[in-house]
């Protein structure tokens, strides 16, 4: 009988098998391959450091009204002057004071300014001590007069208020007895004479040691809360043009300025121009040294400005014509010596007595 071979079950079952298996490792394949894995580690970079800080370089401190500056020290006091008279009606005078910069102190003169406005009135800048330093508080044009620190600044600037003009309508009206006006010219004055009910002093800073002890009035606290005006272009520029005035800082000049007013602002050369006086010796040289003409002048001349007398700038005529006395009298005696020698013609005298007009003598 033929032989027959019979596959095993088990073989065509593990045929089955290996079909199976590779079809089920191609699927695993597949899925290996479609299978992402997880994303690496990120690596945490800091942020570059900020750069460092660099201070800025240090500039010039400009007291332009309106802008606050501070000091260490305290400012010096302030020098006398006479007031150059008003420019032209409708100026209002603005007193002067010391700024700070970066080469300390200087002098920003006293000038004649057009208000922004009509009815407006300048309060003035002020120093004040609080926690340690010394702080400017800046000036500025409103309505009514406000805190000035109860400086005595002096022409009607007498620590509270304003005494000298107020305005009449649409124009304004000066007070004679505390101002230079000339009177030819602007005929809208009057004469009033100002009571100080504040000590009179040089002293330009309010609190702290040997400061002004002024707080401000009611009204002065009303004025503060109404509409200010910051200062006029052109005191701006007058602040600038001292600032870059060497002569009018403290140290070069002892608190004397040669230039302590002007007529009109940012003009600081020719008529108008008012020297400080009352200077030491030494302060005195170093001035003439920068400006001898200037200060020929004001040692003749009275304090007037924080005595707030009747009309400071007369009282400047006045003593300067008695420095003349001494000049004038010198000629007088040298004009009597030939009077001596007339005497040696004694004859003249002795025809005398044959004439009738002599005859009382006898």
């Amino acid at each position: 009988m033929p032989q027959t071979f019979k596959r095993p079950p088990s073989s065509l079952g593990g045929g089955k098998n290996l079909v199976l298996l590779s079809a089920a490792a191609s699927l695993l394949g597949a899925c290996t391959v479609q299978t992402y894995g997880p994303p690496p580690p990120r690596v945490y970079a800091p942020p570059p450091p900020p750069p460092a800080y660099v201070a800025p370089a240090p500039t010039v401190s400009v007291s332009v009204p309106g802008v606050e500056i501070t000091a260490t020290e305290a400012p010096p006091p302030l020098p006398v002057y006479e007031q150059p008279p008003c420019p032209e009606d409708g100026y209002l005078w603005t007193p002067g004071y010391w700024a700070f910069g970066s080469g300390g102190y200087y002098w920003v003169p006293g000038t004649w300014v057009q208000p922004p406005q009509v009815g407006f009135l300048w309060t003035p800048g002020y120093w004040g001590f609080v926690n340690g330093v010394y702080g400017f508080n800046a000036g500025y044009w409103g309505p009514h007069i406000g805190f000035y620190g109860g400086v005595n600044y002096g022409f009607g600037y007498v620590g509270v208020g304003f005494e000298g003009g107020h305005w009449d309508g649409g124009h304004f009206a000066y007070n004679t007895a505390v101002t230079n006006v000339n009177v030819t010219v602007i005929h809208n004055t009057y004469n009033k004479t100002v009571v100080n009910n504040v000590t009179v002093n040089r002293v330009s800073y309010n609190g702290g040691t040997g400061g002004i002890a002024a707080t401000p009035t009611p009204q002065e606290r009303a004025a503060a809360q109404e509409h200010h005006v910051p200062p006029t272009p052109v005191q701006v520029q007058h602040v600038q043009t001292a600032a870059k005035n060497p002569a009018l800082f403290a140290h070069a000049n002892g608190g004397h300025p040669a230039i302590a007013a002007t007529a009109k602002p940012a003009v600081f050369s020719g008529p108008g121009v008012v020297a400080a006086h009352g200077a030491p010796p030494v302060t005195a040289a170093k001035v003439a040294a920068q400006n001898p003409a200037s200060v020929a002048h004001p040692p003749a001349a009275a304090p007037a400005v924080h005595t707030n007398a009747a009309a400071p700038p007369p009282a400047a005529h006045a003593s300067a014509p008695a420095p003349q006395a001494p000049h004038a009298s010198p000629p007088a005696s040298n004009a009597r010596p030939p009077a001596p020698k007339a005497p040696p013609p004694a004859p003249k005298p002795k025809p005398q007595p044959q004439e009738k007009k002599n005859e009382p003598e006898r």
